[in-house]
């Protein structure tokens, strides 16, 4: 059976918003190997609404090259199930499907049920927590880096649920980030 796994880049204290403000000066070496094993275990993607609106309008006419041509290459030709309860249809983007709100347990099952590799959600921080909550996220890999942003958007929100997580693997990179892998515990 498929898993739906998440990965994330996270300051000390939680920030999950906007990476690329307090993240570039530890991407290394081990973080972008790691990057790619994560992407190469994928062959579908999971995204909330604000992430797909944002992305939408970026990564089909992204240009350049590198590490960003790739994950352009992959995002762009991969099947993408956009979850949300607003919109209305998600044309914009080439292989993207919406499952309402209310379907999201329903479809999610259908997609894990189907032959595949892993299905990653990509980035939406609101939809990971979400998919934590209702015990439909397998595996969640943070990258947490030595950085105390001291604002943006947090993963996890004050009256949040108790979960409880089983650590899977935890290993610093080069730059001092750490990797760490979990698993919700039965």
């Amino acid at each position: 059976m498929r898993k739906i796994t998440s990965g994330l880049f996270i300051s000390v204290d939680g920030v999950v918003e906007a990476p690329d403000q307090w993240q570039f000066d530890n991407f290394d070496e081990d973080m972008g190997s790691e990057l790619a094993a994560a992407l190469g275990a994928q062959d579908a993607v999971l995204l909330g609404r604000v992430t797909f609106e944002e992305w939408a309008a970026y990564w089909p006419n992204f240009s350049g090259e590198g590490g960003d041509r790739a994950y352009a290459d992959f995002i762009n030709n991969a099947p993408k199930y956009v979850v949300s309860s607003t919109l209305d249809n998600v044309n914009q983007w080439q292989n993207s499907t919406l499952i309402r709100g209310a379907e999201l347990v329903r479809e999610l099952g259908n997609l894990k049920q189907q032959p595949g590799k892993d299905i990653g959600v990509q980035g939406s921080p609101t939809l990971v927590r979400s998919l934590l909550n209702l015990g439909l996220l397998d595996q969640l890999q943070l990258l947490i880096h030595p950085v105390v942003a001291g604002r943006g958007k947090h993963l996890f929100r004050d009256g949040d649920d108790l979960k409880r997580l089983h650590l899977v693997e935890a290993r610093p990179t080069r730059s001092g980030v750490i990797i760490a892998t979990y698993r919700p515990k039965e």
